[in-house]
């Protein structure tokens, strides 16, 4: 199918150093995301277009919405509990605590409330940091944290198939989209293999969600896109250019989960790339994809 019904804007030129994990919250009619190096954890009412931001001690890859009320959040190597009225982060577990240098990259809350992040070593540069330091975990809505996997380069997107047989993961310099068999019950994880590899101009893969379709939309960083694939054929199915090369993640949202957000960074690049792409660093939204996306499970604990 061709691209030209799609329409990018660019909705919050705020610059973000690394924007990442956009998640829309329904019943606020706002996008959650968060800017890592910033330690900061931002809101954008898509209605009164202001961006409120909580500022925690840490750098916080993730944040997901909780059943209870509030978020959740991946903070250094925490899974915390984020009241926003207050501004304060509550610990629920740490991991990785003999690897002072490691902290939590992408995570997202599987349909039976469990909230998965996985972690990196913490970067020298962008995409440049210690190999295999990373491992794939799970908060439990007990507070229990399980470990799936370790040997991990940058844990990135994750998502869960319609009908939640199968997990979806991305290691991000494996420049692969690898899938599991999923136990949704115990959330268990078992053969892995590898339903998508990235072509050199695609870049490296980083946030994912998956659409009504079931088909995957990855943002490629350092590639100024998001790509649709087809996780049954391993095929590309379309590819969206945005104006920025450094897309970290994205998100259906807005009406009827119609319209996908895109997250951006700007750390790594040089003043002259800074001065070709000055929306480096914004929030995007596509609309006109022709097909919705499903809304973001909250955390059950």
């Amino acid at each position: 199918m061709t691209m030209s019904s799609a329409k990018i804007e660019c909705v919050l030129r705020e610059n973000w150093r690394c924007g990442e994990s956009p998640v829309w919250e329904e019943a606020s009619n706002s996008l959650l995301f968060v800017d890592i190096p910033a330690k900061k954890v931002c809101r954008w009412d898509s209605l009164s277009k202001q961006v409120q931001q909580v500022t925690v001690d840490a750098p916080v890859s993730s944040v997901a919405l909780r059943q209870s009320g509030g978020y959740v959040a991946t903070v250094g190597t925490k899974f915390c509990a984020l009241n926003w009225e207050d501004q304060s982060a509550v610990v629920l577990a740490t991991v990785d605590k003999d690897k002072k240098s490691n902290r939590f990259n992408d995570g997202k809350v599987d349909p039976a409330g469990r909230y998965f992040a996985g972690t990196m070593a913490e970067e020298t540069a962008p995409a440049v940091l210690e190999r295999h330091q990373g491992s794939l975990y799970s908060l439990f809505p007990d507070h229990h944290v399980e470990k799936y996997f370790d040997q991990v380069d940058i844990s990135n997107g994750l998502d869960w198939s319609l009908d939640h047989k199968i997990f979806y993961y991305i290691d991000s310099l494996s420049y692969s989209v690898d899938a599991f068999d999923y136990d949704l019950q115990t959330g268990k994880i078992s053969n892995r293999r590898s339903v998508y590899k990235l072509e050199k101009e695609e870049q490296i893969p980083d946030g994912m969600c998956i659409d009504v379709e079931g088909k995957l939309w990855v943002a490629c960083y350092n590639g100024g896109r998001v790509i649709r694939l087809d996780p049954e054929t391993g095929k590309r199915l379309q590819t969206v250019k945005l104006p920025v090369v450094k897309t970290t993640s994205c998100c259906f949202g807005g009406k009827d989960y119609s319209e996908m957000y895109v997250t951006s960074a700007r750390d790594g690049m040089d003043p002259e790339g800074l001065l070709q792409q000055p929306e480096a660093g914004g929030i995007f939204k596509i609309t006109g994809l022709g097909v919705k996306g499903i809304p973001p499970y909250p955390y059950a604990g």
